[in-house]
């Protein structure tokens, strides 16, 4: 009798730890940033941080990647769970039949326009022409300067472009080029004017482009089909933080400048600067945080497709899913 008492206590102590065990261990779920880490990336850490992750039983790593193609084509293959990617890159994307998802837009408005030098004679896009532009030897940027001076009167054929990389900065500074196109106005346009350099820059959405969800989070389809409880729980996580962000900014950059890569050291007033202009752009008082529009992406589709940057038609519904409800 009493050797069958102890076998069965022994069973209760094996069954505990191991329901113990498993309740302890946590999905990994991985996410590859666009870029080093910025303004535009302290949600991803405060939840990192506060645990919030954890709270949702994830184990989220955050990495960076080698080269700014890298996100999304690891998204695509599995290698990563979760990438930050652009909204036009993933439509661009799908028209090669790279199988992937937008699940959130994570800053739903453009930072991009065309930016330039007060005092040159630059009022408006129509000036351009005449002008030499620079641009990151991007099809989507030159159909982004052609459409803005088209709209405004002017004749996109009689703007010159020279592709500077991604030397923008230095190029617009050192007078190479007249204005840029691919320049952010979170990160170019601050760091010019903290340089002490009078910058301008005129807005897309007013000159003809369709307001795009800047910054997107994708998957792969594969990944979506097998993960895609575990990515709502990174969504709600994700979703406090912002919240977070924008009650206490200040905070929020004290974990984003604990987390910065060594190799991009970061300027406090830069950052602030930063995401003080991001965190409007990043939200819609309409919708929840990362809630996607189908107009929002049929526009930007269309737009690519009628400036000939698409060569065929994308499905949008095949592009975005949305894991956040009204």
């Amino acid at each position: 009798m009493k050797k069958l008492l102890w076998l069965c206590m022994l069973i209760l102590v094996v069954a505990g730890c191991s329901n113990n065990q498993a309740k302890n261990e946590k999905e990994e779920l991985t996410i590859m940033l666009d870029w080093y880490p910025n303004a535009v990336h302290s949600a991803l850490y405060t939840a990192q941080e506060k645990g919030y992750f954890d709270e949702e039983g994830l184990d989220v790593k955050i990495e960076m990647p080698a080269d700014t193609n890298d996100p999304l084509k690891l998204a695509a293959t599995g290698k990563v769970d979760l990438a930050i990617s652009y909204q036009t890159q993933l439509l661009l994307s799908r028209g090669e039949d790279i199988p992937v998802v937008s699940i959130g837009a994570y800053v739903r408005h453009s930072l991009d326009g065309i930016m330039y030098k007060k005092g040159n004679g630059i009022e408006s896009p129509k000036d351009l022409v005449g002008k030499n532009v620079g641009y990151p030897s991007s099809s989507v940027s030159e159909a982004i300067l052609n459409t803005m001076v088209k709209q405004d009167g002017g004749d996109p054929e009689q703007v010159k472009l020279t592709d500077v990389g991604w030397d923008l900065m230095p190029s617009l500074a050192t007078d190479k080029v007249d204005a840029l196109v691919g320049a952010y106005v979170n990160h170019e346009l601050v760091l010019l004017k903290k340089e002490g350099y009078d910058v301008g820059m005129f807005p897309l959405s007013e000159y003809g482009v369709p307001d795009n969800y800047e910054l997107v989070v994708v998957t792969g389809e594969k990944t979506l089909d097998k993960k895609e409880e575990s990515i709502k729980k990174f969504w709600n996580a994700l979703s406090k933080a912002q919240a977070d962000v924008k009650a206490d900014p200040d905070a929020a950059l004290d974990v984003l400048f604990s987390n910065e890569n060594e190799s991009f050291p970061l300027d406090r007033d830069v950052e602030t600067e930063s995401l003080n202009t991001l965190l409007p752009l990043m939200e819609d008082e309409s919708v929840p945080f990362g809630y996607q529009e189908e107009k929002a992406w049929q526009d930007v589709a269309d737009w690519l497709y009628d400036n000939k940057v698409l060569k065929e038609k994308v499905e949008v519904k095949e592009a975005y899913k949305n894991i956040v409800t009204k």
